[in-house]
């Protein structure tokens, strides 16, 4: 089973054409290396609240999305409101992922304390907010990706709850 995955890059510059997106092609090749994950919609908006919730709302809602990885708009720019975005269409809480991208990311650089990217459970939808940064997305997402199936597959009723670690 292929997982039907989002990808949604956040950014004014992107959005305008004066920036080339590199943070959402390097989501792409990660998810295309892993196999597991069937790309349903790629696109690049706006650092704009309410149309970042209605994409992934729709991505959620209406496209069938299991996982939606968004890149950008974690920051303390006023701009940056894809944390505000995400937790305005949760349905419940997944702060472990976000918590876990962090730490790992301390181990890098003492800045990452300046994420402010969340990840939440839309109904039977993942959503997890990635970096802006085309290295820091390789390095969280390469961290995250192992524990995903896992975590959807619960969240979907595929798989059982497990107590054990994961090997």
């Amino acid at each position: 089973m292929k997982w039907k995955t989002a990808i949604i890059t956040v950014s004014d510059s992107g959005f305008q054409g004066t920036r080339e997106d590199k943070s959402g092609p390097m989501i792409r090749r990660l998810l295309e290396e892993a196999g597991e994950y069937e790309i349903i919609r790629e696109e690049l908006v706006p650092d704009d609240q309410e149309k970042l919730e209605e994409v992934l709302c729709t991505c959620a809602d209406t496209e069938g999305a299991d996982l939606i990885l968004t890149t950008g708009g974690t920051g303390f720019s006023k701009r940056d409101r894809t944390p505000e975005a995400t937790m305005n269409t949760a349905t419940r809480n997944a702060p472990g992922i976000a918590e876990a991208m962090r730490a790992l990311s301390l181990r890098v650089t003492p800045r990452a304390m300046l994420s402010r990217g969340a990840s939440v459970i839309r109904n039977e939808t993942l959503i997890v907010n990635l970096p802006g940064s085309p290295k820091a997305v390789k390095e969280c997402l390469e961290f995250i990706l192992p524990s995903l199936p896992h975590g959807l597959g619960i969240l979907k009723g595929l798989d059982g709850e497990c107590g054990g670690t994961a090997s």
